[in-house]
């Protein structure tokens, strides 16, 4: 970010897993963060701020919900940002197929992976200073092009969904220099990754930070992985 002044940025799914640890590396580094979870889930966030009360405040949200992704705009008014980063996701059951899963099931993974991330993009997108960078968390399984074994199918589409949206948000604002970037972290050993996943959270957190850094004032909408590699749509 900007060597001269502190990097402010808006955290959005930071209670656990990948987003906690994107927090904590973002405080380590200097920045100063808002960062959110669902209601009754932020303890974690409530403890490192006390580590950092002077650079971390923690907001409650459910993306999910119109009405308290609205209530977190109000609380936050006009305040102005270096990044929003959108990070809040789910799963299914990984064995479950499209012959499978129920129709609410594929609902609340679309909902929370693909809707909701975009909600809140258009809704914050005017808390991002000029020079600042809009990004959300998507996922290498969200590459078409990669898809060559068919896993994960519910929760690939979803973040297929997230990609050609982030794709026709950028179509929309082709005069905005801000870059938009599509981050896919790596398959993490967290809770949601599992403990046979590729890559350990400090293998790949402070890599995706650090080129989120790099694509800093670059325009254009990037779809990219962990290490600033480009992920084939």
């Amino acid at each position: 970010m900007t060597p001269s002044a502190t990097p402010r940025v808006l955290l959005i799914g930071a209670s656990r897993g990948l987003g906690f640890a994107l927090t904590e590396t973002m405080l380590q580094r200097g920045y100063h963060v808002v960062a959110t979870g669902r209601q009754h889930s932020t303890a974690s966030l409530e403890s490192l701020a006390q580590r950092y009360p002077d650079t971390l405040s923690v907001e409650s949200v459910d993306i999910t919900l119109p009405e308290q992704v609205s209530a977190l705009k109000q609380r936050l008014g006009d305040r102005q940002f270096d990044m929003l980063f959108v990070n809040a996701g789910v799963k299914n059951k990984d064995g479950e197929t499209i012959a499978d899963v129920s129709t609410d099931e594929f609902i609340r993974v679309m909902v929370t992976n693909a809707l909701s991330p975009l909600r809140v993009i258009e809704t914050f997108k005017d808390n991002v200073s000029a020079d600042g960078t809009l990004a959300v968390m998507s996922s290498g399984q969200g590459s078409i092009t990669n898809n060559t074994n068919g896993n994960y199918e519910v929760y690939r589409g979803s973040k297929a969904a997230l990609n050609m949206l982030m794709r026709s948000f950028a179509a929309r604002h082709q005069d905005d220099g801000r870059p938009l970037l599509l981050m896919a972290p790596g398959w993490v050993r967290t809770d949601m990754g599992g403990p046979e996943a590729r890559l350990s959270i400090e293998e790949s957190i402070p890599n995706l930070l650090n080129t989120m850094e790099t694509w800093r004032g670059r325009t254009g909408l990037h779809y990219l992985d962990y290490l600033g590699r480009e992920v084939p749509w």
